[in-house]
């Protein structure tokens, strides 16, 4: 080891200013506040990748409308335990920033979450069925309570005047609506829980960047920092560690060399947004629409038409488009992915090269694909959308998990927490919908690193979150009064699922 005099000591080391970090210490400081935590983050400022709200991050997932968590079985039923497992994480994450309210660790929740409806579209004779029996499947469960299917015209013009202004209603459509979604800031919720942090006695350290992680004969790890600013090098050791890096987890917990980590690989995805600039435009619409996926296209790339609340004030975007580069980060350098191949994931990359052709064959089309292109697949959203009244901006990157399957690999669209045995670092890598439910990823992170604190923090999580350890959708009741408790707590007073009915406005 190095020299001893000139090595820092902390209990605790995050690596990256993003929301699972920014959740993470905020839960360790509410369960354990005598353990002292350094938080390190390479740009200058927090939330400044993904969980930046113009990166893609601010939709709030709880799949009341996202369809791909609700796909059709080829009986032309409806599977929706993806969408309940969503929903059910969601809720803690709602649980969990309520109490942050009513504790002084937030500020006020208008400044981070919102009510907003949230809405599946289809259209086509075929698509309007598979959304009705969605519908019939959904809307008799607890937590999807009071959503509505609608295809009407009429009906369908007074919500969305926008996209009902020039379509041909010849071709079928339909909605499910749930007035009880929510938009949700993450750059802003992640700033303040940090400042919460910082407030508490930790030590949070901008433009400096992790170099090296490097295990210690008692199990601690020798953390390696570089300020970007004085290029001076500080060392630390801590005894956990946490890597929420986004993009930029994979490379060190490969660094780290835990075996957990090995077989992993990462394929990065970017994508542009269109954004509106007309302030009339964004004023008439108030919903996040969702459509269906391209086929071949990744569950990410589900188009929707979204509102979005950022600094007080409403915006409009339409997108995802697909992009590709080799960065890890929106900040990185394209050099990112070919550093991360390595000997023990070499194979997996490979078997997602050969099984994954469909969603090669849809990164180029979105690649060739124009200005223009891109405003007419707007328009199955916007009938009469002008290029004039959108700019096209750059969302942030994503890197979706490459993992071991056989003698190959398998891509996988969602986020996977890795942990050491020993529990002593772990770190999550994956995509959508990881900020929405982040606050279980960080129980996980606790319950598997901390297994024998975890059972003597329990009482105190319970507070924080009620439902812990219970599904809500077997407890309605239970259900009913976190909902009525979270809505209260964050001013969400559009109605939402327990105050209204589901029911049907059906075209005659």
């Amino acid at each position: 080891m190095p020299n001893a005099a000139l090595i820092e000591k902390t209990d605790v080391v995050l690596i990256g200013a993003g929301i699972m970090s920014a959740t993470l210490g905020a839960l360790l400081r509410q369960l354990q506040p005598d353990w002292s935590i350094s938080l390190f983050e390479r740009l200058d400022a927090a939330a400044g990748e993904s969980s930046d709200p113009w990166n893609n991050a601010g939709t709030g997932h709880s799949a009341l409308c996202e369809l791909n968590y609700s796909p059709q079985n080829p009986d032309g039923s409806v599977d929706i335990g993806k969408a309940v497992d969503i929903n059910e994480r969601f809720q803690i994450s709602r649980q969990f920033w309520s109490y942050g309210v009513e504790n002084g660790i937030l500020g006020d929740p208008s400044s981070f979450i919102n009510p907003i409806p949230h809405v599946s579209f289809v259209h086509g004779a075929d698509n309007v069925r598979y959304l009705r029996a969605r519908y019939e499947a959904l809307a008799a469960h607890p937590l999807f309570e009071g959503m509505e299917f609608i295809d009407d015209p009429d009906e369908f013009a007074r919500r969305l005047p926008v996209m009902a202004r020039g379509r041909d209603f010849s071709d079928p459509v339909a909605l499910n609506w749930t007035d009880g979604g929510t938009d949700v800031d993450f750059g802003a919720l992640t700033r303040q829980l940090l400042a919460h942090l910082g407030a508490s006695g930790a030590d949070l350290a901008f433009g400096h960047e992790v170099q090296d992680l490097s295990q210690q004969s008692d199990g601690s790890w020798l953390v390696t920092v570089r300020n970007l600013r004085t290029r001076r090098t500080r060392r630390l050791v801590a005894a956990f560690v946490f890597v929420g890096a986004g993009g930029g987890a994979l490379p060190l917990l490969q660094k780290a060399n835990i075996g957990e980590a090995k077989g992993f690989g990462g394929f990065p995805i970017s994508g542009q947004f269109l954004r509106c600039v007309d302030p009339a435009l964004i004023e008439r619409h108030q919903a996040k629409v969702y459509g269906k996926a391209a086929v071949g296209a990744p569950p990410m790339s589900v188009p929707h038409l979204d509102t979005r609340v950022i600094a007080g004030r409403p915006g409009l975007l339409f997108g995802p488009y697909a992009g590709w580069t080799p960065k890890f980060l929106k900040d990185g350098k394209n050099s990112d992915l070919f550093k991360s191949v390595r000997p023990d994931n070499i194979l997996s990359l490979l078997g997602v090269g050969v099984t994954e052709l469909g969603l090669a064959k849809y990164l180029v089309g979105e690649l060739l694909e124009s200005g223009a292109g891109k405003v007419a697949t707007l328009s199955e959203f916007v009938p009469r959308a002008e290029a004039r009244d959108w700019e096209l901006i750059t969302a942030g990157q994503r890197v979706q998990v490459i993992r071991r399957k056989g003698a190959g690999g398998v891509l996988e669209f969602g986020t996977a927490v890795i942990a050491a045995q020993d529990g002593s670092i772990a770190g999550l890598l994956g995509a959508s919908p990881g900020a929405s439910t982040c606050v279980t990823a960080m129980l996980d992170v606790l319950q598997r690193c901390f297994p024998r604190e975890y059972d003597l923090w329990k009482p105190q999580l319970r507070a924080m979150v009620p439902s812990l350890d219970v599904r809500l959708s077997d407890d309605p009741r239970l259900f009913r009064e976190v909902w009525d408790w979270t809505s209260k707590a964050l001013n969400l007073d559009s109605g939402g699922n327990t105050q209204s009915q589901g029911r049907v406005a059906t075209n005659p």
